[in-house]
């Protein structure tokens, strides 16, 4: 695996070196000493799929408050997405800043999202589906969002949201107590 920091603090992209041949390809898409020879969580508690029917559905900006904050590391296997991530950690030297990357099934590129982001996607196309692998359990209590079209993080999304969640709209504008 090829591991590429982004401009969020210990936010990386994790790219799977492709063994190919005639029949295709394999390729190495989790190990947990290689995550944690880069100072990432290896630790994993539950892995999701989220799949999405249409084009233009987004889905947050979701994160897990303590003491249940969790990393996720986010593939595309069906489809694209613009991914983001947003720095909600005071301490951190990107604090506030976003980073957005697109992830696709033909790329097999995964995002890594360190404990206190906020992530959530735009669909790029029909059908996508997504593979999350989380290091905590989901505890509803702790479950939060910030608004995806907050002016204080000032996210330029590539295209129109045409489907979103009540919940997923109605997230308060941001604040550092978030």
């Amino acid at each position: 695996m090829i591991f590429v920091p982004t401009t969020i603090e210990g936010c990386w992209i994790v790219k799977a070196e492709r063994k190919q041949d005639d029949r295709g390809y394999f390729a190495r898409t989790w190990c947990r000493r290689e995550f944690a020879e880069h100072g990432l969580n290896p630790d994993l508690a539950q892995c999701s799929v989220a799949y999405n029917r249409r084009k233009g559905t987004l889905r947050g900006m979701h994160f897990q408050k303590p003491p249940h904050a969790e990393c996720k590391l986010v593939r595309c296997t069906k489809g694209s997405v613009y991914d983001v991530v947003i720095d909600l950690r005071p301490d951190s030297r990107s604090f506030r800043r976003h980073f957005g990357y697109e992830l696709s099934a033909p790329s097999c590129d995964a995002l890594y999202v360190p404990e206190g982001c906020a992530h959530g996607y735009l669909t790029l196309t029909r059908d996508t589906e997504l593979f999350y692998q989380m290091s905590e359990f989901y505890a509803p209590e702790s479950a939060a969002g910030v608004r995806w079209d907050d002016p204080a993080f000032d996210i330029q999304w590539p295209g129109p949201v045409r489907v979103i969640s009540e919940r997923d709209a109605g997230y308060a504008g941001f604040s550092v107590s978030a």
